[in-house]
Parts: C-alpha cells; sequence; structure tokens
C-alpha cells in the first residue's frame, strides 16, 4: 500500500527558525526612514513592535534563531502538520508528476497564519504589551491574530478590508468568537481611514489602507504595539517551521522537490514552505525551482517595478525595498483576499532581482478551477489564495506529462476555503470573472513612487 501522509511526531517540531537573509550573497537592501532616507535601527522600530521581533526584522548575521520552549509549547496543538502526496489530483491529472501539498489547513484557524501569531505575540507579552493591532485581507492573519491574542492575554483590534469584511462575515466571527475587535477598513475611526473615505466615500479598501489604519491606532495607543501576518523579515522567518518540517518528510518519502510552490501575497506561506529549500539552492547549489504564485489582477512580482515603497497608503510605514505595484494601488475586489496587496517585501524581492526564483500570475477562474478540481481529487476544499499553487502546481504536473517527465512537485496548501463557499458558490453560478491589470493602471500607480534605487 502506498503512503498516503508523511507524519511526524511531536519532538521534530523545528527548535529554531531558519534566517535566510544569513545565507544570502546579495541581502536584501536596508529599509529606510522616508524623511532621512536613511537605513532604520532597531531602535526606531521599537514604537511599533515588540523589540525581539524589531531585532529580528534586522538581524542577517544568525542563519538560525531559537524559538522560545512556550511558543513551541503551543505549535504542539496543530505542529507537526501533514505532507500528502496527491495521489488523487495525480490520477486525474493523468500525468508521470508526483505530487505533494504540506496541509497547514489542520490548524486551528484553518491556516498557516498561525505560526507567526503566536511567536508575535508571545513576544509582546513578554514585553508587558496589553494591546495589539492588526491588519487583515481575507480574514486568515486577523483569525489566527485573534486565537494567539486571546491565547496570551492581549487585547486586539483588527482592520479588515472592507471588501472582504463583506465577503467573508464568518472569518468576522471567528476572530470575534476569539475576543477581537473587528472594524472594517477603511473606517471614520483612525485619520487615515477619514482621510480616503473623504476623498472616496465607497472605497472598498486594501491591505495596505488597513495597515495605515492599524499603525495609527497602535501609535496612539498606549502599552499597545503593532503586529503584521507578512510582507516583513521577521514574519518570513516565523513560518520557515513549514518548510522545515517538510525537509524531514520529503526525505521520509524518499523523494527531494525539483519545484516547489506557494501563493503569493506578502509572502508569508511562500517564504515558509520555499525558504528552507532555497538554502540549499544557496549554500550547495542544488538544482530547484521556487516559484510564487499571484493573482493575474495583483501582480508585482511579475509586473511591478523594483523601488523603494512605503508598506501601506498613508505613508506611515520605513520606505521597503521591493517588487511593488505603488502603495496607492487598489487592486481588484478577487476572492483571494489574503494576496491583494501592492508589494512583496524585501527578502523576496531581492531574491527574485537575483534570480533565484520565478513568479507566475494566475488569473482568478483559472484558480477556482484548480480549486476544485483539488477538491474532488484530494478531498479538501482549498482557500482563493491556496488555489493558485494549486494551479501552477497542475500547470507543472501537465508539462511534466507533455515531455514525459517524472517531476518532483511540492506545493504549500496554506489553508483551506471552508468559510469561502460564498466565492464557489459565485464560481458555480457563473458570477466570477477575470480582472487584468492594464498597462495604463499600471503606469499611473508607479508614477508615483520615489525611485530612489537606480537599476
Amino acid at each position: 500500500m502506498n503512503t498516503k501522509k508523511f507524519l511526524l511526531q511531536e519532538k521534530d517540531i523545528p527548535v529554531a527558525w531558519y534566517n535566510i537573509a544569513a545565507d544570502m550573497e546579495n541581502k536584501p537592501r536596508p529599509i529606510l526612514n522616508p524623511a532621512t532616507k536613511e537605513p532604520v535601527g532597531e531602535e526606531d522600530l521599537y514604537p511599533l513592535f515588540a523589540q525581539e521581533l524589531a531585532r529580528q526584522e534586522l538581524n542577517q548575521t544568525d542563519a538560525w534563531i531559537e524559538i522560545p520552549d512556550e511558543v513551541r509549547d503551543m505549535y504542539k496543538i496543530w505542529r507537526p502538520t501533514p505532507l500528502v502526496r496527491a495521489y488523487g489530483l495525480e490520477k486525474a491529472l493523468d500525468t508521470p508528476a508526483h505530487i505533494y501539498f504540506k496541509n497547514e489547513s489542520v490548524s486551528p484557524v484553518g491556516s498557516h497564519k498561525l505560526n507567526s501569531a503566536i511567536a508575535q505575540a508571545y513576544f509582546c507579552k513578554k514585553e508587558g504589551v496589553t494591546n495589539i493591532t492588526t491588519e487583515t485581507g481575507a480574514g486568515q492573519w486577523g483569525a489566527a491574530m485573534a486565537y494567539a491574542a486571546n491565547a496570551f492575554g492581549l487585547e486586539l483590534a483588527v482592520y479588515m478590508v472592507k471588501v472582504s469584511y463583506l465577503q467573508k462575515p464568518y472569518r468576522r466571527s471567528v476572530m470575534q468568537t476569539f475576543g477581537a475587535q473587528v472594524i472594517a477598513s477603511p473606517s471614520m475611526s483612525t485619520k487615515a481611514g477619514r482621510k480616503i473615505l473623504t476623498g472616496n466615500p465607497n472605497y472598498q479598501g486594501s491591505l495596505g489602507t488597513a495597515i495605515s489604519e492599524a499603525v495609527e491606532l497602535a501609535i496612539q495607543t498606549p502599552d499597545c504595539k503593532y503586529t503584521l501576518g507578512s510582507v516583513l523579515n521577521h514574519v518570513m522567518l516565523h513560518q520557515t517551521v513549514i518548510g522545515l518540517e517538510a525537509e524531514k518528510q520529503m526525505e521520509m518519502a524518499g523523494e527531494y522537490p525539483e519545484i516547489v510552490i506557494g501563493c503569493f501575497g506578502g509572502g508569508s506561506n511562500f517564504s515558509g514552505i520555499s525558504f528552507p529549500f532555497m538554502r540549499h539552492k544557496l549554500k550547495a547549489g542544488k538544482d530547484i525551482r521556487i516559484i510564487a504564485a499571484e493573482p493575474e489582477s495583483c501582480p508585482k512580482l511579475t509586473r511591478g517595478e523594483f523601488q523603494y515603497d512605503f508598506g501601506d497608503e498613508a505613508g506611515y510605514t520605513p520606505l521597503i525595498p521591493m517588487f511593488t505595484l505603488g502603495h496607492t494601488f487598489s487592486p481588484a475586489h478577487i476572492h483571494a483576499g489574503g494576496l491583494r496587496y501592492h508589494g512583496a517585501g524585501a527578502i523576496v524581492s531581492q531574491l527574485r532581482r537575483d534570480g533565484l526564483m520565478e513568479a507566475a500570475d494566475i488569473p482568478q477562474l483559472e484558480t477556482f478551477d484548480a480549486a476544485t478540481l483539488f477538491a474532488r481529487t484530494e478531498g479538501i476544499i482549498p482557500a482563493p489564495e491556496s488555489a493558485h499553487a494549486i494551479a501552477v502546481a497542475i500547470r507543472e504536473a501537465r508539462q511534466a506529462k507533455e515531455e514525459g517527465n517524472r517531476k518532483v512537485i511540492l506545493f504549500n496548501l496554506s489553508g483551506h476555503g471552508l468559510i469561502d463557499m460564498a466565492a464557489y458558490d459565485q464560481y458555480f453560478a457563473g458570477d466570477l470573472m477575470n480582472y487584468e491589470l492594464t498597462d495604463e493602471d499600471l503606469e499611473v500607480n508607479l508614477a508615483g513612487l520615489d525611485r530612489i534605487i537606480t537599476q
């Protein structure tokens, strides 16, 4: 009998996170103070982040950062997660490819986001913080942060992108169940939100807007810190438990992935699955393709420009060196709300610029075609975000069939779609459509960038 799931024991949960910046020949460029254009130091980040998180953010020397026992004990609630061989999908595609997926949907909130939420809440609590703020797109990060805040006795305010607040009410309910306050963004509760709504009363929001509101509230609230679910280096760091477990599990399966795929919004789940395998490429010259799967309507890695840009719409954050569509970019209202972000983050952007990884942009309908096939062959309904990775895996498996090549493919199933069924309803009713970013719209958004980087 063929093995379907490859399972580790609790003792196999990683004891340290992997910091890829330490192994990069071309280090990520520093984040900058937007006023002085000088690199930001640890102390500059203290008003926003817990001090340990600020240290992790700027650490480019230590390849391994120990996971605190308290965090590792919390990980035991759902980790290690299974590695699964997708025999059903392989059969449906009639492909010689071997397809594996890391199933992060088994966490208490149904996604990979809890890996960093637990860590960030722990470091905030350890520092004596009582309140935290955050933003969320589709609600997966907000749900994870609500769970983590409750576990460590912290008060949490979540600014949820308005279009997702309306599209995904049950994710809002999950956050409220764990005690979080959830505000549709843009809102009238912050200066940034009021400014946006004054100019555009019907604006349905973006992650950039929600970040601005969460940052503003954190700065103005005593004993409060800001937390975020993607983009910055310390978030990528925490997520590497995914790939570190997958390394061991691929060894159990007796194979090594030739292609590693993750969906891409700001980079958290993509980095989590890919960075430990990227280590083999950086350190040992391993021949492996690493692919980020992003929406066709929000294609920062495939069509964006590598420049310094703000991480939020209002310009509250430091300047980040990244592939960007412009921080005022307003993405289409696709159902993969967690991928509707204008920028790519410093580490991933540098890896992309150095040609160490690839990117593919996927139309919305193709993602739901892939999601439906995956559900019918593997029995798991994926989140629309994860469906982008599935779509690329299917493309590669079909290419393997055409070539007669037995590729080994690994992708990250970053979350389930059981709270996304309204999107599936629209898909089956034929009401979903593709959204392609026009060259004209792209030029307008990129025109406002402060071009500090010269190519």
